[in-house]
């Protein structure tokens, strides 16, 4: 049922990574940019005009909190957000945006995917919070009690609850279609969605979703030395060069001694000791997710920096060439984006990392740390190192070191670590998941697409991989910066397969010039809308569709 909520305030939004200090970094740099695009989606001087800017309805729903114990009484609220100021009727499509491991504001349901195909639709949005991010916290605090009760499976049972409860509360037809919407975790949630539950959610959208769980996550610095090299967005051979040579003067300088150490501490923002191999460590991981998140999250409204821009500081193109050195345009990264962000720190000892993360009572300052962590020590892993012969990064921190993690903060052994990645990707399929009537679409700048779909497996199963794209970049509204890469691989649009015997399905990201064609042959595995029952506004034909 829909109930309001006990209590209210700010929190953060996260995202991915193991959680050490290069982590907490890109975690950071992620909330800003989210804070910063909703805040935009929510502004009129950002592109929207003050029509579309009314405040979408925020709702709660009583859900139990073991799904998988019908005895277990116990329940938490969880919130959601609607917008129905374009839906057509009570038979309209419902297109759902899934939170991952953050919190989800208004500007869930304000902007992007599918507030973007909302108006040609008449499609009813909503957005629906990850259990134990944002403001869907169960009372009981954060031990490992509680804990057991955070997984994707329970995420899962959450949406599938959402789904039949909201279709009751907003009076949603029997026969209406739910397009499930998710960007990163939230994009593999999306598939699993589907994918066990196909007889509530019609398709899905996923974007730049690591759908296969990893332990030792190598590849992703690997994408990052690629990226720095492309051309299209400002890289170059001499820049990854210059990045490599940034960090082996950062660890030249760790092994001078106590005084170079003090002036790293100074010039880096490393507000812990440097004494510890552990500790430089962490300094290490910072600086990589520095160069790795400008990567990650290249191009995107509210980035600190981009390829283009870190390359000149590397380089030294942005003042005296002859004086700069590739350290001193590192150092101008880090202080680029500490002041963007608002923090004085880069990173912090281990020890003051390990005892922020034990913190079991739910924190308004770095909220879903802990709840993260956890998930990728049960879950999911994706701890990037960078101990492979491409990567021209410090070696440190190795896996050992974010496996310690999960060792310290919750008693979890390596081995244990492993055998919960590999159970993941058996219950799920990993990248070859087996849901229909999904769309996969990633970026080829963006580290997180090699554990992705990045081509198609079967006729109902699209993939779409945008050269120079990032992370879930599809996802965000149209910008005149866009690239042209960008704005082509919105613009395609996958044939449509002939035969007499198929029911298609075609709903046009129109937001996006996106296109997509699911096919169904023979027969229905449920009773889907017709051929042309959902056709965007204006449209006289599936037919037609294929000119957005």
């Amino acid at each position: 049922m829909a109930v309001k909520a006990p209590w209210l305030g700010f929190l953060l939004l996260v995202s991915l990574w193991g959680l050490s200090a290069p982590a907490l970094l890109l975690r950071r740099l992620r909330e800003h940019i989210q804070n910063f695009q909703e805040s935009s989606s929510l502004n009129p001087g950002f592109g929207l005009s003050q029509d579309h800017v009314a405040v979408p309805k925020q709702g709660w729903l009583e859900q139990p909190l073991d799904p998988f114990n019908a005895s277990d009484r116990r329940t938490f609220l969880q919130r959601y957000w609607v917008n129905d100021r374009h839906r057509a009727g009570q038979d309209a499509p419902v297109f759902l945006h899934l939170g991952g491991e953050g919190s989800l504001g208004p500007g869930s349901v304000m902007a992007g995917h599918p507030v973007a195909l909302a108006p040609p639709w008449g499609a009813l949005v909503i957005s629906l919070e990850h259990r134990f991010y944002g403001l869907s916290m169960p009372s009981g605090g954060l031990d490992m009690g509680q804990l057991r009760y955070l997984s994707s499976r329970h995420a899962l049972a959450d949406v599938a609850s959402a789904r039949q409860a909201l279709s009751r509360l907003l009076n949603v037809s029997s026969s209406s279609p739910w397009i499930c919407f998710g960007g990163s975790y939230a994009g593999s949630l999306a598939t699993w969605t589907r994918l066990k539950f196909p007889h509530l959610v019609f398709a899905a959208v996923a974007s730049s979703a690591p759908l296969s769980a990893v332990l030792d996550f190598y590849a992703y610095n690997e994408v990052v030395a690629r990226s720095l090299t492309q051309v299209a967005i400002g890289g170059s051979q001499e820049c990854l060069a210059a990045a490599s040579a940034a960090f082996a003067e950062v660890e030249r300088l760790l092994r001078a001694g106590p005084a170079a150490q003090a002036v790293l501490r100074e010039e880096l923002g490393a507000c812990g000791s440097l004494d510890l191999t552990e500790d430089q460590g962490e300094l290490l991981g910072a600086l990589q997710a520095l160069v790795g998140g400008t990567v990650q999250y290249d191009g995107q409204a509210g980035a600190p920096l981009s390829v283009r821009q870190l390359c000149g500081l590397l380089l030294g193109n942005s003042g005296n060439r002859s004086r700069s050195t590739p350290y001193l345009g590192l150092r101008r990264a880090v202080q680029i984006v500490l002041r963007s962000m608002g923090q004085r720190c880069l990173s912090f000892s281990r020890a003051e990392t390990v005892a922020q993360l034990r913190t079991t009572e739910p924190q308004v300052s770095g909220v879903g740390d802990r709840q993260w962590l956890y998930q990728t020590c049960t879950e999911f892993g994706f701890y990037v190192t960078c101990e492979g012969p491409q990567c021209p990064f410090s070696q440190l921190p190795a896996l050992p070191s974010h496996l310690d993690l999960c060792e310290q903060v919750f008693g979890l052994s390596a081995a244990s670590v492993a055998q919960a990645v590999a159970q993941t990707n058996s219950y799920y399929g990993g990248q070859t998941p087996g849901a229909t009537q999904v769309l996969y679409v990633n970026g080829d700048t963006d580290p997180w697409h090699v554990l992705s779909v990045t081509q198609d497996l079967g006729p109902s199963e699209p993939a779409l991989l945008i050269p120079s794209a990032s992370h879930c970049f599809d996802m965000a509204p149209m910008r005149p910066s866009d690239s042209p890469s960008l704005r082509l691989g919105r613009q395609c649009c996958p044939e449509d397969p002939e035969g007499e015997t198929q029911e298609r399905w075609s709903f046009c990201l129109k937001g996006h010039q996106v296109l997509v064609l699911f096919t169904i042959f023979g027969s229905a595995e449920q009773n889907l809308p017709g051929s042309t029952r959902w056709l965007p506004s204006g449209s006289a034909s599936s037919e037609a569709a294929t000119g957005c």
